[in-house]
């Protein structure tokens, strides 16, 4: 096929290959042809969604041509194509996974085969299309005036309800009249009804009532935190700020008016939250307040609805966004103000897949919009506080809290003297006592599960994962034990699969077992449970969280999610049960994380009309992360965190990258791992980069999923020289098909 010259085009597909491919593209297709569109393009022996980056040169010898081009307007805009690239050369992942990845899931077609039958007999491989995200269509009856036609029977009873309700949906008349088909085409043929079909967007919050409020009162820091940001906004340009506002002091309302000043200068808004759990009461929050079109975006939503909610914003009929992660990357228009609610959250980085970082990258969005980002947290990241302090980020301070209400009294528990009590007398004293008082109590402990190994008192056999080298967790409720690794399950065994005996015991706790306990010693409390397992399934934490705001629950027991910037009035007590369990992680950033975790569940007391009270259960209760928790004091503790920082070479005085290699054979995976350590090396010393190179080590998770892993740490002062050892490894280092690789460019999980 000669290759016509005058339309070739640059083409990602979203595979994990390095660069982009080009296309011939026929006359049919030419007008349709532009950039920011997907295209079905022949890839191998498959055919795939890749998407249309720009014309491209001339290209020497034949090219193939592009199949068909799948979409009326483009998908993205060049500078969100911009926007990808910068994630992609930083990130080092291929265009093509990042762009799919941005755009709403399930959209893509690929080709796959099916064996089928042909006319002979013989069975033949066919090809066909999968893949697709399609709208949805739904059906509007609306009766007509002049029609003369008088049905009989339940078509009677639909004509007068149509009369005097108006349009109608087809869902609507089935929910009051049964099975109605039959009637409602009847209605249509004798001209008494008319059919009309309407686009319909999938909407989750479409059962919600929401009430209107009006703004609060600022106190005299939140006005002067409001000011700057409102200024900012003015101003047009670039501005990021670091909100440091204690727990309780009134952070959302300094977001919401800000918002406010964005949309009236036309702007739009994104805030973004660490997790699903949190959108419910923040989503409450924004539609009372404002009026204006409002998309949420998360994997708690189906793919349909993500679809329509992604439509919404392209169409521009949306001027605020509030999602997880994801969300960065909704197509707002004119975007004025981004809002990172917790911005220390760990949940911000991508796990898999493109592995980025929403808190980072809300700042580069930001500057390539002309946008003011607003980072908010009570205990901030250290390396943002260093950031604020050196006057890279504006800061923006709110030490107490609203309605001048107290922090809540604390007080450390030793634990030291107390093996294999859960709870403490005086902490359990103060929820019987929180409990008469009829407040409500949260407990916190960072395990979920009833126990967290299994152990034969006889021959000392641990029962564990054969997949993942970590312990099984025992879930009482499926009567399982449970790796939360990779899922791997077994029944709860009654004889010790070592020795064949029976003294089979239960050791650690985790949050099914504190709940039975609690219940044991308070029945007639009214108790409920937070974790991941309690919250599956489409609106579970909204439903943990309806219940304890409206009084039906006395006692939540929870995980993490219970800690992350939710608002409990009713909340006068918080226990921490395990206050160290994260201390002693092999991870440099332990101790900030037990830090902000225990600060910030303690933040959940006290922010109603009672008066808050925290207790701390501890092993460690002279760690300066825990006193300094329990002080209130982040001053404190980011003094002795940052010298440490400063003396090991950890960020933010060095930039880090981690690269994991793994395979399913030990042997090949140790091999691999001292061949990429040489190469590593080998472009250190040639291109003279002042990078340090730590490792090979076998991983803290040596091994999960069947694959042995083993890691490599880059620490480079200079991030410019970690990108360019980093670029110069991946097109020198080449592995078996069996092994794995995973570049992780400012790694947050360093098992």
């Amino acid at each position: 096929m000669p290759t016509s010259v005058h339309h070739i085009v640059e083409v990602a597909i979203p595979l994990p290959l390095e660069g982009s491919f080009h296309y011939h593209v026929p006359e049919r297709l030419s007008q349709l042809a532009v950039a920011g569109k997907r295209v079905l393009v022949p890839f191998g022996r498959r055919k795939l969604t890749g998407y249309l980056l720009g014309d491209a040169a001339a290209a020497v010898g034949e090219l193939k041509d592009i199949l068909e081009v799948l979409d009326e307007e483009p998908l993205f805009t060049p500078s969100e194509l911009e926007f990808y690239r910068w994630i992609a050369t930083y990130y080092l992942h291929p265009l093509g996974e990042v762009i799919k990845m941005a755009l709403p899931a399930g959209i893509n077609l690929v080709s796959r085969y099916r064996c089928e039958t042909a006319e002979d007999g013989t069975p033949v491989l066919r090809e066909f299309l999968s893949g697709g995200k399609s709208v949805r269509i739904e059906r509007f009856y609306l009766a007509v005036p002049e029609s003369t036609a008088r049905p009989r029977g339940k078509g009677f009873e639909i004509l007068e309800f149509l009369a005097e309700a108006g349009e109608s949906s087809a869902a609507l008349l089935r929910s009051r009249f049964g099975n109605c088909s039959s009637q409602l085409n009847r209605l249509v043929a004798l001209g008494a009804a008319r059919l009309i079909e309407r686009e319909v967007y999938r909407d989750p919050y479409r059962a919600e009532r929401f009430s209107h409020d009006s703004p609060l009162p600022l106190n005299t820091d939140q006005s002067t935190a409001f000011s700057r940001i409102s200024d900012a906004i003015a101003s047009g340009v670039f501005a990021p700020f670091l909100l440091h506002g204690v727990t309780g002091s009134g952070k959302t309302e300094v977001y919401l008016q800000s918002i406010a000043v964005a949309l009236t200068a036309g702007k739009s808004a994104l805030v973004l939250v660490p997790e699903i759990a949190l959108t419910p009461q923040l989503v409450g929050r924004f539609k009372s307040r404002f009026d204006c079109g409002i998309a949420v975006l998360h994997s708690g939503l189906s793919d349909g609805e993500r679809f329509d909610e992604w439509r919404r914003i392209r169409r521009g009929e949306v001027a605020i966004v509030i999602g997880a992660r994801s969300a960065l990357f909704a197509p707002l228009k004119r975007l004025g103000v981004i809002v990172v609610d917790e911005e220390h959250e760990g949940s911000y980085k991508q796990s898999e897949g493109v592995r980025y970082n929403s808190r980072d990258l809300s700042l580069v969005r930001g500057k390539l919009a002309s946008a003011v980002v607003v980072l908010g947290s009570a205990t901030p990241l250290v390396t943002s506080y260093h950031a604020a302090q050196s006057g890279r980020l504006g800061y923006l301070q709110l030490p107490n809290r609203v309605r001048e209400l107290p922090m809540p009294e604390t007080a450390m528990l030793d634990a030291r003297r107390h093996k294999g009590e859960t709870f403490l007398r005086p902490l359990i004293d103060a929820i019987g006592e929180n409990l008469d008082n009829g407040g409500q109590t949260l407990l916190f402990l960072n395990r979920r599960g009833f126990a967290t190994y299994i152990v034969c008192q006889a021959c000392g056999h641990v029962l564990r994962c054969p997949n993942c080298e970590v312990t099984l967790t025992y879930h009482r409720g499926k009567g399982r034990h449970v790796c939360h690794y990779c899922d791997y399950s077994i029944p709860a065994p009654s004889i010790c699969p070592g020795c064949q005996g029976k003294e089979i015991t239960l050791l650690g706790r985790g949050t099914e077992r504190v709940e039975e306990e609690v219940q044991q010693l308070f029945p007639y409390a009214r108790v409920a449970r937070m974790d991941r397992d309690s919250t599956k399934g489409k609106g579970g934490h909204a439903r943990v969280l309806k219940s304890l705001e409206d009084g039906s629950v006395d006692i939540l027991i929870g995980t993490q999610m219970i800690a992350k910037g939710h608002d409990f009035p009713g909340v006068t007590l918080v226990g921490v049960v395990s206050a160290d369990a994260s201390l002693n992680l092999p991870d440099f950033r332990s101790s900030e994380r037990t830090f902000q975790l225990v600060t910030q569940v303690m933040g959940r007391a006290g922010r109603g009309d009672k008066p808050g009270r925290v207790l701390v259960q501890t092993l460690a209760p002279d760690h300066y992360a825990l006193v300094s928790a329990v002080e209130h004091d982040y001053q404190g503790f980011y003094a002795k965190e940052i010298a440490f920082r400063e003396d090991v070479g950890y960020p933010p005085f060095a930039h880090l990258a981690s690269l994991t290699i793994s395979s399913v054979a030990p042997a090949q995976a140790e091999s691999s791992a001292e061949e990429a350590a040489g190469v590593l090396r080998r472009i250190k010393r040639d291109c003279k980069l002042r990078v340090e190179i730590l490792g090979p080590v076998t991983a803290p998770l040596g091994k999960v999923r069947g694959r042995f892993r083993w890691q490599i740490l880059l620490k480079g002062r200079e991030r410019s020289e970690l990108h360019k050892l980093l670029f110069h490894f991946r097109t020198g280092y080449v592995h078996p098909s069996t092994v794995r690789l995973v570049i992780d460019v400012d790694p947050v999980e360093m098992l």
